[in-house]
């Protein structure tokens, strides 16, 4: 009886692993681009990330979408938003418990992560005044190609890192609940 303890807590803790993220259908898209909004439980903390999923259609990031060193809103449509019922901390930048819209800058080399207060807008109206702050996004690759939009957090030892991948970019930052740093 004691030998099967083991992996069934394996199985068990796999499963609460799996268990933590949640996508949900929103609406179709104005133009096309499927809304959705998937929710996470990160240490205690209940975030979750609204926006539009465009396809990339062949396009190339920097070039023919999203140019390089401009403000892009990370979705389609409507604002891209993140809620979180705790306080997260990115790097120095600390983000109270509360609703935020999230853009992005693209670049070659990195990508800014920009947080605002300003929420409920169209995904195209960004007014700088409004950003709580800003931190840089590390640069990667995909595992393979990724033809929508897609926001992911992935639970660490260490807190969790927030992910948006598009094509063969992924664009990262970490971040802890809490705002201990």
């Amino acid at each position: 009886m004691i030998r099967y303890a083991i992996p069934v807590a394996i199985v068990a803790l796999c499963t609460a692993s799996l268990a933590a993220q949640k996508t949900t259908p929103v609406h179709p898209g104005k133009g096309g681009s499927p809304h959705v909004r998937t929710a996470w439980t990160i240490d205690g903390a209940n975030i979750s990330i609204e926006y539009g999923r465009p396809s990339l259609k062949g396009r190339t990031i920097g070039k023919d979408v999203v140019p390089y060193g401009t403000i892009w809103r990370s979705g389609a449509d409507e604002a891209t938003t993140i809620k979180t019922d705790k306080a997260l901390k990115f790097g120095n930048l600390s983000v109270p418990a509360g609703t935020y819209t999230l853009f992005t800058m693209p670049g070659e080399k990195e990508w800014q992560l920009v947080i605002s207060k300003q929420t409920g807008q169209w995904g195209t109206e960004y007014t700088e005044g409004q950003d709580l702050g800003r931190v840089p996004m590390r640069l990667g690759q995909t595992k393979a190609p990724v033809e929508q939009v897609t926001w992911s957090i992935d639970d660490t030892t260490q807190g969790a890192t927030l992910r948006l991948e598009w094509g063969s970019t992924s664009a990262s930052t970490t971040f802890t609940v809490g705002g201990q740093s």
